[in-house]
């Protein structure tokens, strides 16, 4: 069995930042965090690239961060997708079982895998993922291993997750410009989910929602995988745009008061407190009452989560969150938006925490660093996967699943 490397590195390139983190691999075969470097961001908008050299350079001063930190050089990388342009589907596949004594074997598998992909894309889409949720043989499912069963005929249900190519080049462009081999893309959500969902949550059926500053993306699991997955274009920015304009305050102020002051649920604001609001161009500054603010917020909150509760509703998976609502992700840290969220899907919330780390967790313990620590857990993850399939003959679903990854990242 070939030996793993010992580092594992994560980008998170957002609308406002860029996130890397460094992993080292320990003797138990854990992930402990050794570097970490943070950068703003101004190259992108709603998560696509409109801006090439500042994204490059954003990239460099938090890859350099980290590097200086854990005291080794960067080389390759496990990259986050999080841009409006990623659409998830559901497809299906069948094939007859090809051996006389009707065993299912690996040929069979990678033959209802094809099949289940070749439905017809627009010609500026391909594949980021290609999920098993699960194989049916003879109409028997719920089946994740189906190697070795009997049977004529074999199905698998797939997700599929796919972007823009010309986007998705532009980003892989970017991170080769900031002297960074491209690992692996990994849509968001399936990354951050290795960091804090558990495993009764994955079961039982939980939504992952990530609100990150230009997009929020979130991730339906049920039955240990991935149902339903999209992006909507409203992040944490546009709370605090929303301030901005309606205070006629700068962003930059707009964002200090959003911290401090904001909150989105009326019945947690006291109606005596005043906010010190600086005016633009420097004019004196005025008092505004926090309900004020929370007028401002609340609408915005609300129609975030109602799209993504619409949007449940419209794939049919709106009564699966038996394992509730995990919020992460910067904008998550919003006062009032767990509880507006337990009040508009009625299940439980909780914020959504990096775990399964050792090292800097300190450091690292709050939703905004949990989409670049699930990326290092997704990478260990995936390489262990690539390198067994690689070094033994068997099979399992997760390392034919490794190899369509490799196989997509070798198209880039």
């Amino acid at each position: 069995m070939s030996k793993p490397d010992p580092y594992l590195v994560a980008i998170d390139v957002g609308s406002s930042k860029v996130a890397v983190l460094i992993g080292q691999r320990d003797e138990n075969g854990g992930v402990e965090v050794v570097g970490k470097g943070l950068a703003p961001n101004r190259g992108t908008r709603k998560g696509n690239i409109v801006n090439v050299e500042a994204t490059v350079e954003a990239l460099k001063h938090a890859t350099e961060e980290a590097e200086v930190m854990a005291g080794i050089e960067i080389s390759r990388a496990y990259v986050g997708v999080a841009s409006t342009d990623v659409r998830s589907i559901n497809s299906r596949g069948m094939v007859s079982v090809a051996r006389r004594d009707r065993e299912i074997t690996l040929q069979d598998i990678n033959r209802v895998l094809e099949a289940a992909q070749s439905a017809a894309l627009p010609s500026d889409r391909e594949i980021v993922h290609a999920i098993p949720q699960e194989f049916i043989v003879d109409e028997q499912g719920g089946i994740a291993d189906p190697m070795g069963m009997l049977g004529s005929r074999l199905e698998v249900a797939l997700h599929l997750v796919t972007a823009n190519v010309t986007r998705r080049k532009t980003l892989l462009t970017c991170i080769n410009r900031a002297g960074i081999e491209v690992a692996e893309m990994v849509f968001e959500p399936l990354a951050t989910a290795e960091a804090v969902l558990s495993h009764d949550e994955r079961e039982l059926g939980a939504l992952l929602f990530d609100i990150g500053d230009g997009t929020s993306e979130y991730a339906l699991f049920a039955e240990g995988e991935v149902q339903h997955s999209s992006v909507v274009p409203v992040g944490a920015g546009h709370f605090t745009n929303d301030l901005a304009m309606v205070l006629r305050t700068p962003f930059s102020e707009a964002e200090k008061i959003k911290v401090r002051y904001g909150c989105c649920l009326s019945d947690l604001v006291s109606e005596d407190e005043g906010i010190s609001v600086p005016t633009v161009a420097g004019g004196p500054a005025r008092v505004v009452p926090q309900r004020e603010l929370c007028d401002i917020l609340q609408p915005r909150a609300e129609e975030l989560l109602t799209l993504v509760r619409e949007d449940l509703i419209k794939a049919g998976a709106d009564e699966c969150l038996r394992g509730g609502l995990v919020l992460t992700g910067g904008g998550a840290q919003l006062d009032g938006i767990l509880e507006m969220a337990e009040q508009i899907f009625n299940c439980t919330v909780r914020y959504g925490l990096p775990q399964g780390l050792s090292g800097l967790v300190d450091v690292i313990n709050c939703p905004t660093w949990a989409s670049a620590s699930g990326l290092l857990l997704y990478g260990r993850s995936s390489e262990d996967n690539l390198r067994r399939s690689g070094s033994r003959p068997g099979f399992s679903v997760r390392n034919v699943v490794g190899s369509l990854r490799g196989m997509f990242t070798d198209l880039l």
